[in-house]
């Protein structure tokens, strides 16, 4: 327990770090528009696509990602043990999932997740990368695709033969990731449906039915989204 304390202050930053969110400042910056209450309600880069082009997606995604590998990055050069330095990215991903300055609202956290893969454990990049691109071929399938990349990160990791910190902090990620699917975006539970198959929807396809262009097009009336 004392080994970790000196890496608390560190914690606390990744969360702070992770709290910022760019595509809501950039969005109301470049284009006057509140992503929470626009086209899928996701502060992500692809919400932020439809709204600020692909430069605007490219500049947020690229900051989602230094957002945790920075302060991972920092946790490394201090010399704090593995198991530190993935909290530090833990909590980044947490605070961009549920940031301190939007009443918990925020992204998925595919982002930070890279940021963090991207110091601790590069072939995960790769890994999540493929999954990436695989679903922008097909954007309404796209969540599902994403998910069992995000599901199956830790059995790379241990395929790999990572170090159990590793491994536990790529369920960590998994973990984050099912949560924030889980909590939802527009409606209450029980708007949509039976509510085992709205969560079955939230889980798999990132939203509450499964048309896409009807949740999209839902979106803006639909409330802020998570």
């Amino acid at each position: 327990m004392r080994s970790f304390w000196p890496g608390a202050p560190l914690v606390l930053l990744g969360y702070l770090c992770g709290s910022v969110s760019f595509a809501y400042l950039l969005g109301m910056r470049w284009a006057g528009v509140d992503l929470r209450v626009s086209g899928s309600g996701k502060l992500s880069a692809s919400n932020a696509y439809n709204y600020l082009g692909a430069a605007g997606m490219v500049a947020v995604g690229l900051l989602d990602l230094l957002k945790a590998a920075l302060p991972v990055r920092l946790a490394l050069l201090l010399h704090q043990p593995l198991a530190v330095c993935a909290l530090v990215g833990l909590a980044a991903m947490a605070g961009h999932n549920w940031s301190l300055f939007l009443r918990l609202r925020g992204g998925r956290g595919v982002g930070p997740a890279l940021g963090i893969l991207l110091n601790l454990f590069v072939p995960g990049v790769l890994w999540m990368l493929g999954h990436l691109a695989a679903g922008r071929l097909v954007p309404p399938a796209a969540p599902a695709v994403g998910l069992v990349g995000f599901l199956g990160l830790p059995l790379v990791a241990g395929y790999l033969e990572q170090p159990p910190a590793m491994v536990l902090a790529c369920w960590g990620i998994a973990l984050l990731t099912v949560l924030k699917r889980l909590e939802g975006s527009h409606k209450a539970l029980g708007d949509r449906g039976p509510w085992r198959r709205v969560l079955l929807c939230r889980l798999v396809l990132d939203r509450d039915i499964p048309d896409f262009q009807a949740w999209i097009a839902d979106g803006p009336s639909g409330g802020p989204a998570n």
